[in-house]
């Protein structure tokens, strides 16, 4: 918690504001070669109505690979198969409004069955799809390109 916060009566932790947040990240992808994206809606935390692979905050006493899982059903509806750790990053970002963040990010890839997903959070995500690395949507999340890169160089996608 930062000092001002603390001093004033502020009790609310934010995750990646008032102390480094840890996120796992995955880019989930079928036999086809194809990632499944999905468009922020206007209630997300920042980076509203741009394309981004999913994610979410690592609980306390979760593994990493069932927040992993838990994120994809949450996300997508979907199972995950095949959890291959691509790797861990220091994100420093600034939310919309200008506040810094800190968080560490695990990157993941995941194999889903295209058959089950589906926009499961209509309330966070505008919209999901299906794309080749020739294909991507705009605008793109700060991060989506780098996150699709980690995975094609690991060759999972081409």
């Amino acid at each position: 918690m930062n000092d001002k916060a603390f001093a004033n009566g502020k009790h609310d932790l934010r995750r990646g504001v008032d102390f480094i947040g840890v996120t796992c990240g995955f880019v989930c992808y079928d036999d086809k070669g194809r990632v499944l994206l999905h468009k922020r809606s206007k209630n997300c935390r920042d980076e509203q109505g741009r394309w981004d692979n999913g994610g979410g905050a690592h609980e306390f006493g979760d593994s990493l690979e069932d927040t992993v899982r838990r994120e994809i059903k949450e996300e997508y509806g979907a199972d995950a198969k095949d959890l291959r750790f691509i790797k861990i990053k220091d994100l420093h970002r600034k939310l919309d409004d200008g506040t810094p963040t800190h968080w560490l990010g695990v990157l993941y890839a995941v194999r889903i069955d295209p058959k089950q997903a589906k926009n499961n959070e209509p309330y966070k995500i505008d919209d999901i799809g299906w794309f080749t690395l020739d294909d991507l949507p705009s605008p793109k999340h700060s991060q989506l390109l780098g996150n699709l890169e980690a995975v094609k160089a690991a060759g999972i996608i081409k």
